[in-house]
């Protein structure tokens, strides 16, 4: 069987990369210093060569299938080569953007431990965070497509060509005011008070008000809904006793203690267990915010077992 070597116009492969991460071709030129017309130039040659379309041409522009895959490579080979720059002459790296490593990420993880995570690797790297905000049990999708290099997820399925860590859970409470407990479940928590009581959900894809009510009351939840994409407007919803949700429990508790917010029966947590999955490539940034989300997780999540 013939193999066919194709070598890779790296410039013009940046340039793909930059269109994608900006978002238009006049955007890209300003993050690589040259002239839209180059950045066209470089793409549109690219395509030529390779004989397929790499970007959609829209408001943003998109990556095909195949131009994906390109800047998932190109991201591979910046991570690699970051590793080098301390080996060669210090003129190579002058001029260079800065590294940036794309990561998936439930939005209760951003909002409670994960920061302080980031922090401690940026502190100590210097490198660029670019984060896409997904459901839990989504987010390892993100890694299939190689559009990003690690996710927290919900997801334990291996993925090739990953490493998958488990964490350990973050517990969420089911809470609502005092004055909508009142109002909702002056008769106690059922199918009939789950039916009618306003209920929160992040998004489409959020599960977890309904896994709730199945694993503790054998409900089915078919309540009014306000959709609130937002983990603190899920907090500023219930305190105003507009519906009851689930909420981190690092978040909650304040809150719980403070009397703003009580907790549902049986005032037991859900648990949800949280991985973290990573690209194998042996690149020293992935391992040093490895290195950080273990330990950060380790102070905040239930241990894993």
């Amino acid at each position: 069987m013939k193999h066919c070597f194709i070598m890779l116009d790296y410039p013009a492969l940046a340039a793909v990369s930059a269109v994608v991460r900006e978002g238009s071709f006049e955007r890209a030129a300003d993050a690589l210093g040259i002239t839209p017309s180059a950045v066209s130039q470089r793409v549109r040659g690219l395509e030529e060569r390779l004989g397929a379309v790499l970007i959609v041409r829209a408001q943003p522009c998109e990556p095909t299938e195949v131009g994906r895959a390109l800047c998932a490579h190109f991201d591979q080979v910046r991570l690699l080569e970051a590793d080098l720059v301390p080996h060669l002459n210090p003129q190579f790296g002058k001029g260079q953007a800065p590294l940036t490593l794309k990561i998936a990420i439930n939005s209760d993880s951003l909002s409670t431990w994960f920061p302080e995570a980031a922090a401690q690797f940026i502190q100590a790297t210097g490198t660029l965070i670019d984060l896409i905000v997904d459901d839990e049990a989504h987010t390892a999708d993100r890694l299939r497509s190689g559009e990003v290099s690690a996710v927290i997820t919900s997801d334990p399925e291996p993925i090739q060509g990953c490493s998958t860590i488990e964490l350990g859970s973050l517990r969420y409470r089911a809470c609502a005011s005092p004055d909508f407990v009142a109002r909702h479940f002056a008769e106690g928590i059922d199918q009939a008070s789950l039916s009618k009581a306003p209920c929160l959900r992040f998004d489409r894809r959020d599960a977890v008000q309904s896994r709730w009510a199945a694993e503790f009351h054998g409900a089915k939840l078919s309540a009014p809904t306000h959709w609130v994409p937002s983990t603190q407007g899920f907090l500023d919803f219930a305190v105003r006793g507009l519906a009851w949700g689930m909420h981190p429990e690092p978040l909650a508790l304040p809150y719980i203690a403070a009397g703003t917010l009580v907790e549902l029966p049986p005032r037991q947590p859900l648990v949800v267990r949280l991985y973290w999955t990573v690209t194998r490539i042996q690149a020293g940034s992935l391992r040093s915010l490895t290195d950080a989300v273990r330990r950060v997780a380790s102070t905040v999540l239930v241990p894993p077992g």
